[in-house]
């Protein structure tokens, strides 16, 4: 039983805490990370699941091919099996990337996201991708209403559809970016790439205040030097945050002010598809701590 607050014991640990400052909010922010499973290859699930659970990142974003084969994994060895091994490592599934299916063909992988209870499932767009101006309007409002009954079925599920900018894409620059923020009905949210923005921090942050709570994903991700033919693996590292050219300080900063509780996946492609960003997954992880740990100290500074 607790001591009375009138006895002596009870009332010290009363003024104790009353006299305790309060919690600061700006200290209680986190970021939730999620780990894109695409960074290991297609190395399999039962050596990807320990290295998470290494870096401490308790959430998987799982990849289709060709970046990553770990989805066509989980439909090889069954929801139990997989269930399973989540179990083993204390871990979860919090993101589903299907840009294999496409935004129209979603049905089955909601309700699969339902039985395992992931919140976000991760795709592209449609339409057309040179459009501007009142045609980018137009065009961005009726994907969206091509959108709305699979987002009606995702929000019976409790899942969000997050729609990723893309380059050559429909919903890629800023425009496409509001047009969508404005016309997107519950149940649809953004995967926002700064790799396919312009690399200007400032105009990043200010994009994040706009779109604000209708990002679900975040790709902590750079341009760096690109993906080209003859670029070495060590020069497409700079696609990571605190790699690259590029710093994240004020979209760090924009995320924080606005509340933003959605995912962050330290993030960039390997060279070639299906190849780990590392030659090992110890040295994958270490590079997902390693952006990880800037993001961070980014927060622990704003």
């Amino acid at each position: 039983m607790p001591p009375h607050p009138h006895t002596r014991r009870g009332f010290g640990r009363l003024a104790a805490a009353l006299l305790a400052p309060a919690p600061s909010p700006a200290a209680a922010f986190r970021f939730r990370y999620v780990i894109s499973t695409s960074m290991y290859g297609q190395a399999d699930l039962a050596a990807v699941l320990p290295e998470a659970r290494r870096a401490g990142i308790l959430d998987l974003d799982i990849w289709p091919r060709p970046q990553g084969n770990q989805r066509a994994q989980i439909d090889e060895m069954g929801l139990e099996r997989f269930s399973a091994l989540l179990r083993r490592y204390r871990l979860r599934v919090g993101v589903l990337s299907r840009y294999d299916l496409g935004p129209f063909q979603l049905a089955e992988e909601i309700r699969m996201a339902r039985s395992l209870g992931v919140p976000t499932i991760v795709t592209g767009s449609q339409g057309p991708r040179d459009a501007a101006g009142g045609a980018l309007k137009s065009a961005v409002r009726d994907f969206v209403e091509r959108m709305k009954p699979q987002a009606a079925e995702a929000v019976q599920c409790g899942v969000t559809l997050a729609i990723e900018n893309h380059g050559n894409a429909l919903i890629n620059l800023p425009d496409s970016l509001r047009w969508f923020a404005e016309f997107a009905p519950p149940g649809l949210g953004l995967a926002l790439a700064p790799y396919h923005l312009e690399q200007n921090p400032a105009q990043l942050a200010a994009l994040i205040a706009e779109l604000g709570n209708r990002i679900a994903f975040f790709y902590a991700w750079q341009r760096g030097q690109g993906l080209h033919a003859g670029l070495s693996p060590e020069d497409a590292l700079q696609q990571l945050p605190g790699r690259g050219p590029m710093g994240f300080a004020a979209p760090v900063l924009a995320l924080k002010t606005a509340g933003y509780r959605g995912w962050v996946s330290p993030f960039m492609h390997s060279v070639r598809n299906g190849e780990p960003v590392r030659p090992t997954p110890s040295g994958v992880t270490a590079e997902i701590i390693r952006a990880r740990d800037y993001w961070d100290s980014l927060l622990r500074k704003s």
